[in-house]
């Protein structure tokens, strides 16, 4: 029978400073950019070289005990959870984190509660935790991160969580927004799309109740309707739309919209005249429909104000408050 033959041994910052001709302690200064110990610019070639030339890569977690402290701002998320316009601010968000000597991670573990969670974040000891569902963040979660050395909590949420740096993202007013703008065109039996993908019910359900509030203050009715993010899908449910009896459509979001839009329109059905629909998040593709669609903008606060904030809760245990989302309607021909 053959030998298995040896994993290689991996590299380490002693090996890299005898490549250089240099103490570990240099090398340490050099690869964690250590502005309080002076380093020659050709010690700090030589140094740069051999840990290219070796492959070497820093040990977070050791370089983490040596600082007293991570540079991780953990983000916990559902890949399937993040639309293009939150996908397109979180990679601004990661360059300005970057900015302040931060890494961010994805998270994307589920949990049955959130205390259950804040224990999973903690044992990654990171310097700061970023919740962009903080509505199911709770006071007693942020009590866990902070017993763990966890200096920065930050969190999307309708209302403020005791004890965290609550940013207002209330998704209700977005479905409220787009249901107002329905009924004030006339439109009164509305249906609203729940995506059927993971991970969206955390931001459906809002918004979902939201149009439910403008609906029972306007002699209106709110239907749910499912749907995947599918041109099947989307295709079965134009071909119910008949035996709906709805006239009017928010449709969770633009990318969801636009699928609709098709499908309804390859059954015959017209829009507006037949059914008015609204997305959401005015994504590029919002405008390029035919007819453009009328959809909700979510201001969000700039991704360099909350990477600011962050590292001043990391710095200094607080910061200055942020303005939340506000939902704006752009409307347009599809309603």
């Amino acid at each position: 029978m053959a030998k298995e033959s040896a994993a290689p041994a991996s590299v380490t910052s002693a090996d890299v400073a005898r490549l250089a001709g240099v103490s570990r302690a240099t090398v340490s200064f050099v690869l964690n950019d250590t502005q309080a110990h002076r380093v020659s610019e050709s010690t700090r070639a030589r140094v740069l070289a051999a840990a290219k030339q070796l492959g070497y890569v820093p040990h977070a977690a050791a370089r983490s005990l040596r600082a007293g402290r991570s540079n991780l701002v953990l983000m916990p998320t559902s890949v399937s959870a993040i639309g293009r316009l939150v996908s397109d601010w979180l990679d601004d968000l990661h360059s300005e984190l970057e900015r302040h000597g931060y890494t961010t991670v994805l998270h994307a573990g589920r949990f049955p509660d959130s205390i259950t969670a804040a224990r999973a974040w903690a044992e990654l000891r990171p310097a700061a935790v970023l919740a962009l569902d903080g509505d199911r963040f709770t006071a007693s979660a942020g009590d866990v991160l902070r017993r763990a050395g966890v200096r920065g909590i930050l969190a999307f949420a309708a209302r403020p969580v005791e004890g965290v740096h609550t940013i207002a993202l209330d998704h209700s007013r977005i479905g409220a927004v787009a249901t107002e703008h329905l009924v004030s065109r006339g439109r009164r039996r509305i249906g609203v799309v729940m995506p059927q993908e993971r991970g969206l019910d955390a931001f459906a359900r809002p918004r979902l109740a939201g149009a439910q509030g403008v609906a029972a203050r306007s002699m209106a009715t709110v239907t749910e309707v499912e749907m995947a993010y599918t041109r099947e899908s989307a295709v079965a449910l134009a071909r119910r739309w008949p035996e709906l009896g709805l006239d009017a459509v928010f449709a969770y979001n633009d990318e969801y919209a636009a699928l609709l839009l098709h499908a309804l329109q390859d059954e015959g059905v017209s829009v507006p005249d037949d059914v008015a629909i609204v997305g959401s998040d005015d994504l590029v593709l919002s405008g390029l429909q035919r007819p453009p669609l009328t959809t909700v903008r979510l201001e969000l606060p700039g991704a360099a104000r909350i990477a600011d904030t962050l590292h001043e809760l990391i710095e200094r245990g607080e910061a200055p408050a942020v303005p939340g989302m506000e939902p704006v309607l752009v409307h347009r021909q599809s309603s």
